[in-house]
């Protein structure tokens, strides 16, 4: 598979993720989770979501299969399960009753570094892009 097809697949499969958990949380979620619980899930929700149109971005300078741009798609991707994975584990321990999920909030963080890892790689892969 090509790499712009690889990034469109991953970005629509997490475009689609964004749009029911957006919608789990704000028609499953809103009267079950405090509110501050649910600003944590509304921030997944958006970081999800900023990051597959990041995606559906670098898929334009994909066609020049560099390491950079496949670099760029894994930070990407990977930086939306960390973050986003652990804000909707963080978001609904006290209703899952799993209070050990509060130990993965050093995750977060990490999902945020591979957010900004990938702007910078996204950004030098455009330069280099003849």
């Amino acid at each position: 598979m090509n790499m712009k097809k690889k990034i469109l697949i991953t970005a629509a499969i997490f475009g689609a993720l964004a749009v029911i958990t957006g919608a789990f949380g704000a028609h499953g979620l809103s009267a079950k989770l405090k509110p501050q619980d649910m600003q944590v899930w509304n921030t997944a929700v958006q970081y999800q979501f900023y990051h597959v149109f990041a995606l559906i971005g670098l898929s334009a300078l994909s066609r020049y299969q560099t390491r950079l741009i496949n670099d760029c798609y894994y930070l990407f991707s990977f930086g939306i399960i960390l973050f986003s994975g652990s804000l909707y584990l963080l978001a609904t321990r006290e209703l899952t009753e799993l209070s050990w999920i509060k130990a993965i909030g050093p995750v977060t963080p990490l999902g945020g570094v591979l957010f900004i890892g990938g702007w910078i790689t996204m950004a030098i892969a455009a330069t280099k892009n003849k």
